[in-house]
């Protein structure tokens, strides 16, 4: 059986159990204590050298790190990564959007503002408030008149572009401001169901949040 090591709070975390949930696929999970060190141990770095969860670890002990990566490795086959070559290109761009615009800008904000680590990184969020501005932007351009991400369903774009940008009121960005992505966003909340909640740092007494 799959195993995933996690951590609840983690958006990149919640990216795969959503994904494993809708295609009802069996696994088992490891709960990782990021906050206690245990995903810099030996026996984690083996699995995932950068030390970061989810990892997702198959049945012959082979493992896979990076939340798209996961979802792209569970997807295929199926109809949340298109077979089209073209739509399936697009599929990867809104995943490269993702981790480099959403995840590393909005995720931060977010990170540090229910962990009261904002001040201590005080001299980087200007610049990472511009960047959360324009992404979001960019998506409210990029969704006029679109039902979602690549095509008329649900793909695991959605699920991973939605993971964090979903959450940006948590650091400021109310998704009133950008209308488009707050429709976009609501069918995706309605396609992937209420199964899959969103844990607040405040469950970890480690976090600092």
């Amino acid at each position: 059986m799959l195993r995933l090591h996690d951590y609840l709070p983690s958006q990149n975390g919640w990216k795969a159990r959503v994904l494993l949930g809708l295609l009802e696929i069996p696994y088992t999970s490891r709960l990782v204590s990021i906050f206690e060190g245990e995903s810099r141990t030996d026996a984690f770095l083996d699995l995932n050298p950068v030390g970061a969860v989810p990892v997702l670890e198959l049945e012959d002990g082979r493992a896979i790190a990076e939340s798209n990566a996961i979802l792209t490795y569970l997807a295929g086959g199926t109809s949340f990564l298109p077979a089209d070559r073209y739509q399936r290109a697009k599929v990867m761009q809104w995943l490269f959007f993702e981790q480099y615009h959403i995840e590393p800008v909005i995720g931060s904000l977010r990170f540090w503002t229910l962990t009261g680590r904002m001040e201590r990184n005080q001299n980087l969020v200007s610049g990472k408030r511009e960047a959360a501005a324009r992404a979001l932007t960019a998506m409210e351009r990029s969704l006029a008149g679109l039902s979602f991400l690549v095509g008329n369903d649900l793909s695991i774009a959605d699920i991973a572009v939605y993971a964090y940008s979903h959450r940006a009121a948590d650091c400021g960005f109310p998704l009133i401001e950008y209308p488009a992505v707050a429709a976009w966003s609501g069918r995706v909340r309605d396609a992937i169901g209420p199964g899959y909640p969103v844990h607040p740092y405040s469950i970890d007494p480690h976090s600092g949040g």
